[in-house]
């Protein structure tokens, strides 16, 4: 009967960090998102670089 606090003290600290990496890594990519001087992935449609394909191709 003792390791049932421990369990949900346990618990309830693994999910308060699992939300609180959630939201700041939303926060991160959002900021990244909106500015336009960071480099895209090569993947994405808006990028200045050659896609992965193309680059693949010059190889």
């Amino acid at each position: 009967m003792e390791t049932l606090p421990l369990i949900a003290l346990l618990s309830l600290f693994t999910l308060g960090a699992v939300v609180i990496f959630a939201v700041v890594s939303k926060r991160k990519t959002e900021q990244r998102r909106a500015n336009a001087e960071i480099p895209k992935s090569s993947l994405a449609t808006d990028s200045r670089g050659k896609g992965a394909v193309e680059a693949l191709d010059d190889k």
